[in-house]
């Protein structure tokens, strides 16, 4: 009885508050983020304890005057991102494509000439939900999206269904090997690799600014699995209300590299565009809640052991 209420309050509120906001200009939808940005930074702090710790520990010879610039700019990119997430509810095709462009084009239609599907990674960083809504748009490879499901049945379908009005296909992680491996064409699948995963067993170990990192393997393994080309995005603001995505290419051969090369390589990226410009990463998340495991080496050597049998064999 009470799931039922809790999915009836989220129509209710998604169809008399949430979609007629999105109705709205992006500039009055910017001093509503200037009212959220009051409140979830100075009046109900939202994971204040978090986002400070993270940066503490990923930032250790920052100055606390340079760490409290990085939260307050972070807490305005995110009630930024929060409107421009309201905004993509209800933004045409047309207005996507001039909000959000990519620099370099060329890369992805020199793969698709040769063939190749893509994989398309990187992290919670700049505006990764205008990215899933465009990307149909944006490129000519068939787009798919892979996500975890909402807990709430209504914005899963909600959500999942404004995603897809461009032609983005978002898929289960738990199932969608089967929908890849039938695909007729070449396809782009669109993954954000910094996510903490399921165990700290199933993850891949790094050092990620300046911290044992768990990292999500899936996008090595999809690569190896399809024989897909890697490419890194980095999505940046240029001014309110616009990005542009660059391409970066990590490999078109995923099988000829060994394990963890392309996991290390992507996460390295990462890494760089938030150490040049950190407020644009999504530091509110419990990027580092998994305890690492015991023998971090035998760990190391089951999941080579594992992969060269699957992939090298």
């Amino acid at each position: 009885m009470g799931i039922k209420i809790y999915e009836v309050m989220a129509a209710i509120l998604y169809h008399l508050i949430v979609f007629p906001l999105s109705l709205l200009p992006l500039f009055i939808l910017y001093k509503i983020s200037d009212l959220l940005f009051v409140l979830f930074y100075y009046i109900i702090p939202y994971r204040k304890k978090v986002v400070q710790s993270n940066l503490k520990n990923s930032f250790p010879n920052a100055s606390p005057k340079q760490l409290r610039k990085i939260e307050k700019d972070f807490y305005r990119h995110f009630c930024k991102l929060l409107v421009e997430g309201i905004k993509n509810l209800s933004m045409s095709q047309k207005e996507l494509q001039q909000r959000l462009t990519v620099s370099n084009p060329e890369l992805m239609e020199s793969l698709l000439i040769k063939g190749k599907s893509v994989i398309l990674i990187s992290g919670h960083y700049g505006n990764w939900e205008w990215l899933i809504t465009a990307q149909s748009t944006l490129f000519k490879h068939k787009a798919f999206g892979i996500g975890m499901p909402l807990t709430s049945n209504f914005w899963n379908a909600k959500l999942n269904e404004r995603r897809r009005r461009y032609g983005m296909t978002v898929l289960d992680a738990k199932n969608y090997k089967e929908t890849l491996k039938n695909s007729p064409q070449s396809f782009a699948v669109l993954t954000l690799g910094d996510q903490a995963p399921p165990t700290s067993e199933k993850a891949y170990w790094t050092n990620f600014l300046n911290q044992d990192t768990p990292v999500l393997f899936g996008t090595e393994f999809m690569a190896n699995e399809f024989d897909a080309a890697v490419v890194y995005f980095s999505i940046q603001p240029i001014k309110p209300g616009f990005y542009t995505m660059t391409l970066h290419l990590v490999t078109e051969e995923p099988r000829q590299h060994p394990f963890g090369f392309i996991t290390e390589k992507h996460t390295e990226m990462l890494e760089k565009d938030i150490q040049k410009a950190p407020a644009f990463w999504l530091w509110s998340h419990k990027r580092w809640k998994r305890k690492q495991a015991d023998d971090l080496i035998a760990l190391r050597n089951a999941q080579q052991e594992a992969f060269d049998k699957r992939f090298r064999s």
